[in-house]
């Protein structure tokens, strides 16, 4: 029998689980077996792969509940064919052995030159295999897509914290900084967001961009202006802010598997600085894992969206539409703004990584444009409700049974 593939590769998003719903669900509709890798890439090298036609329609549903990565993730990639070729056989021998005809992989840049190896490895051992990457990151850094699922929800997360805490130091000005730190290892998408938390009477949060060499005179000369004007100043920091040498501020250690920066410190090191050359008091918050996992706070575009691009990478699949992705194309009108899904080749999106354009970063280099903020500001309308049991969100969790093969 022969079956669909879908694997989750790299960091979670709040609505990753959703697109694998619309993944199993478009499958499931059309008599099509389907089945999913258990932690990503690593699971399918060792064909440890999961049921998903057999379970209740009722617990596919549920999957839009839960953050994380449903199946579990990892960050293995595939090497070129030269660098390994005894990994190719091997996973060739596994797509041979459970008959996998579509594979769909639902990552980042670096996954989409994962999918698009493995429809070369396709060609290469002859498999009958047509590969569809689905987009996902928060970061938002995929080329050839309008956004990225998963990016809103974590941009309103952000916005809607950040907001929650202006109150706070509104209510306790005095000189006083607060630092959020927000993840970005080499793009401000994420920092940007932030612009959109500003009070309409206060002064707009600074934000600190990885595209935008860090200006230490030029940021106490503002930092001060804000708490000489209202009592308090926020700033929004990339984790992956740099000097105007180009080094990372902070910096851990280089990942063992993709080779990048592991980074975080930023807002730390911010805080030092303005603690030392300002003589205020600068409280900090590191976002981290909480901006990818606030399933409590989605974005209802977000939502809509990340389903769609699964039901569409499903339908791509099946009619052999292989080697793109399912990005996105924002469409404006006099109703407002909505997307169509739209393949793009693999190869316009593999490990290339978009910035934020110099367009949306304000000539000060501290806060965005208003072109910017009209591009994020549709991306974060809309909530979807949670089920909560005890008072806390509900989400237990799925459990499916190996795949025999």
């Amino acid at each position: 029998m022969s079956r669909l593939l879908y694997l989750q590769s790299g960091g979670p998003t709040a609505v990753l689980n959703i697109s694998a719903q619309g993944v199993i669900e478009t499958a499931r509709a059309q008599g099509i077996a389907v089945c999913a890798a258990a932690d990503g890439l690593a699971g399918l090298m060792a064909g440890r792969l999961l049921d998903c036609t057999a379970p209740a329609a009722a617990d596919i549903a549920r999957l839009a509940h839960l953050p994380g990565a449903a199946f579990g993730s990892s960050r293995d990639i595939l090497p070129p064919l030269a660098d390994d070729p005894q990994q190719w056989q091997q996973l060739a021998a596994v797509l041979q052995r459970f008959d996998i005809r579509q594979i769909l992989l639902n990552g980042g840049n670096g996954s989409m030159e994962t999918a698009l190896l493995l429809q070369q490895l396709g060609t290469r051992f002859g498999l009958p295999l047509t590969v569809v990457g689905i987009p996902k990151t928060i970061d938002n850094d995929l080329e050839a897509t309008d956004f990225s699922p998963g990016f809103p929800s974590a941009a309103k997360y952000l916005a809607s914290s950040l907001r929650e805490v202006l109150f706070d130091m509104r209510s306790m000005a005095q000189g006083r900084v607060f630092i959020l730190e927000a993840m970005g290892r080499h793009v401000g998408w994420l920092t940007a967001a932030g612009a959109l938390a500003a009070l309409p009477d206060e002064a707009p949060p600074l934000l600190l961009l990885p595209e935008v060499a860090y200006d230490e005179a030029r940021l106490f000369a503002a930092v001060r202006r804000q708490v000489d004007a209202q009592g308090y100043c926020a700033i929004v920091v990339s984790e992956g802010l740099r000097s105007a040498d180009g080094r990372f501020v902070a910096q851990m250690h280089a990942d063992k598997v993709y080779g990048h920066e592991q980074l975080g410190g930023a807002g730390v090191w911010l805080a030092q600085r303005i603690r030392q050359g300002l003589q205020l008091h600068a409280h900090v918050a590191v976002a981290d894992c909480l901006q990818r996992a606030a399933r409590h706070l989605l974005s209802a575009v977000d939502a809509r969206l990340a389903y769609e691009v699964g039901r569409m990478a499903v339908q791509w699949a099946l009619a052999g539409q292989g080697g793109v992705m399912a990005a996105l194309q924002r469409v404006s009108s006099a109703q407002g703004c909505d997307w169509q899904v739209v393949p793009q080749p693999l190869a316009a999106v593999a490990n290339l990584e978009r910035a934020l354009p110099a367009a949306f970063i304000a000539a000060d280099g501290l806060d965005v444009t208003p072109a910017c903020r009209a591009w994020l500001q549709p991306l974060l309308q809309g909530e979807v409700a949670l089920p909560f049991a005890g008072g806390l969100p509900d989400m237990r969790r799925l459990h499916f049974h190996p795949l025999a093969g």
